[in-house]
């Protein structure tokens, strides 16, 4: 693989010590198509790019098509429904060149979402597809650009994306704002699975052609992140397979803790669904065990050989520690740190009340994600805020609340 590395120049600013944007930043980034009409949900423009690093391998996807893209985010991509994993897109809100506020804002959306659905438009999918069952039509996007802020998204190209890809592309979309603003550093807003790499990205977890952090962001705000991982698809038995094997109904985007499982008196074989396959590459990343805080719930089915592997009465599969050691980053996220001059801030939720899911209830949980893995300083330098407010994980991103909360910490 070719050794990508930004060797950036540092400036005082303001007191603070900053990298330059580097002379080369784009030449490692190409701008494929831009749009500015017919453009859904209030951006004002939005590009498509691929990064030309020969570290982006093409990832696998679900065989059925519930991963694939589709609507307004199928055609960004060039009316591609599994684009390549170099690709992203760059969405621009009507005042990126307006605001008033000297500190550009980028949004990273979480697994399962697009930057509509995250911060734009929480009813894009309809009834439940925000955490409730009535959905609002504008998000965070359009609360913080009426605020003054130069608002932008990202858009990545697998919904469950490699963790190393997706903070790369965060690098690339950083390094594009600064030279679209002129503004010496960006404040970044992740959500769940973009909370993470996120802060990949700022910690410098990195595969070897990954470009290492630049000083480019000012104040990294994790919303609903997984700071110390999670376990909640190992801890239910075989409650989360239901959703998931096509057999029992399932259509649900994400892995099952089991490979195999009985549906209607038939073992039903889906590794390429499960935690063991290749569809969901960014999936074991945030995968930590909560075993010694929070007690199993023994009462659900197959609960012992879910958690720790091993032939259930209606289950198989290897267990959360085999996943882990496939290619958990919690521990080494934690050892990297996040550097001093980055103010992280941490908003959570504890009300797990999530429609229509399984939601995680033994601890306290936002539905997903334990509050104590989403307030963990583990790792953080500079913790400048942490909040919990009585949220479940989809609302966290764009209840009243949780703006207003943004917004403060933001300044």
């Amino acid at each position: 693989m070719i050794l990508r590395r930004i060797a950036a120049a540092t400036t005082l600013v303001a007191g603070l010590l900053v990298s330059a944007l580097p002379a080369d930043a784009s030449a490692s980034v190409t701008l494929e198509a831009s749009y500015t009409t017919s453009l859904e949900n209030g951006w004002a423009l939005v590009e498509r790019y691929r990064d030309n690093s020969s570290g982006f391998q093409a990832e696998t996807y679900p065989p059925d098509g519930r991963g694939d893209h589709t609507g307004q985010t199928r055609r960004l991509f060039g009316d591609v429904a599994r684009p390549h994993s170099s690709r992203f897109l760059l969405y621009h809100a009507p005042g990126w060149q307006s605001g008033t506020k000297a500190t550009p804002v980028l949004l990273v959306h979480g697994a399962n979402q697009t930057a509509d659905l995250a911060w734009a438009n929480p009813n894009a999918r309809g009834a439940y597809g925000c955490g409730q069952a009535s959905c609002p039509t504008t998000g965070l996007m359009q609360y913080l650009d009426a605020r003054g802020y130069k608002v932008f998204a990202i858009g990545f190209p697998h919904v469950t994306g490699d963790g190393h890809y997706w903070a790369e592309q965060i690098a690339d979309a950083v390094a594009k704002i600064r030279a679209k603003t002129g503004a010496a550093q960006v404040d970044v807003i992740g959500w769940s699975k973009g909370a993470f790499n996120a802060r990949m990205y700022v910690s410098s977890l990195r595969q070897p052609w990954g470009t290492p952090y630049a000083g480019d962001v000012r104040k990294l705000l994790l919303v609903g992140g997984p700071n110390k991982g999670f376990d909640w698809g190992y801890r239910h038995g075989w409650t989360h397979d239901f959703a998931i094997f096509p057999e029992c109904g399932g259509t649900l985007n994400a892995p099952a803790p089991h490979s195999k499982m009985i549906c209607y008196g038939l073992w039903r074989n889906h590794p390429e669904l499960s935690y063991e396959g290749n569809a969901y590459p960014g999936s074991d990343d945030m995968l930590y065990r909560w075993d010694d805080v929070y007690p199993l719930p023994v009462t659900e089915q197959d609960w012992y050989t879910t958690y720790y592997g091993g032939t259930g009465f209606y289950t198989y599969g290897r267990g959360i520690q085999w996943a882990i050691d496939r290619g958990s980053l919690v521990s080494p996220l934690i050892a990297a740190g996040t550097p001093a001059s980055v103010a992280v801030y941490q908003l959570c939720g504890n009300s797990p009340d999530m429609a229509l899911l399984h939601n995680e209830h033994t601890g306290p949980s936002d539905g997903a994600v334990f509050v104590a893995s989403c307030t963990a300083p583990d790792g953080i330098t500079t913790g400048a805020g942490t909040t919990t407010l009585s949220l479940n994980h989809l609302k966290l991103g764009w209840s009243a609340t949780a703006m207003t909360q943004l917004t403060t910490w933001l300044g």
